[in-house]
């Protein structure tokens, strides 16, 4: 029988974080990025000084699913002052990663994550899920809109020098 668990992200894991988060973008955006920009953005924004500084940061929590104790994907969540400047809704929790090992997509690990987040979102008294998603990544964004998001924006996201579309979208927390 197969167990799954969520658990929080400590110091101890970020050599774990940085190569999942690596992979998990890579393998996400990888055949729309260019080698350079794909490498400066990975170099940057998932270094293991990066991700400490954002495991660090007042209101930002990081949690693993685990399958039978092995880490298969992350969620990255965002309260209160560490919610980006780009979340319209206010009283907004920020759901601002959800990443699955490809191994390990399509088995309902982004719905076990997302259950996550708004179970947290709804114990710290939040109205809303905020998040933002690649304009062609249509796995997600189906994912999104069957969980009650809709898109209320867009936003430059830059990987390397390559500035790409992001929707904004948003769900209330019932």
């Amino acid at each position: 029988m197969t167990e799954t668990n969520i658990t929080p992200v400590t110091d101890n894991d970020i050599p774990t974080l940085v190569t999942m988060a690596r992979t998990t973008f890579a393998d996400t955006f990888n055949a729309n990025t260019a080698p350079e920009d794909m490498a400066a953005f990975l170099d940057t924004a998932y270094s293991p000084a990066q991700l400490a500084t954002e495991l660090h940061t007042p209101g930002t929590t990081f949690w693993f699913v685990t399958v039978d104790g092995q880490p298969a994907g992350y969620l990255k969540l965002n309260l209160d002052d560490a919610v980006t400047a780009d979340v319209q809704a206010t009283n907004a929790l920020e759901l601002e990663r959800i990443y699955i090992l490809p191994e390990f997509k399509r088995h309902g690990l982004g719905t076990i994550l997302f259950d996550h987040a708004y179970s947290y979102a709804r114990s710290h008294h939040k109205d809303t899920i905020a998040l933002g998603v690649w304009e062609h990544n249509e796995p997600a964004k189906y994912f999104y809109a069957r969980h009650g998001f809709r898109r209320v924006g867009a936003h430059d996201f830059v990987v390397g020098s390559d500035p790409q579309r992001d929707w904004l979208m948003e769900a209330p927390i019932d």
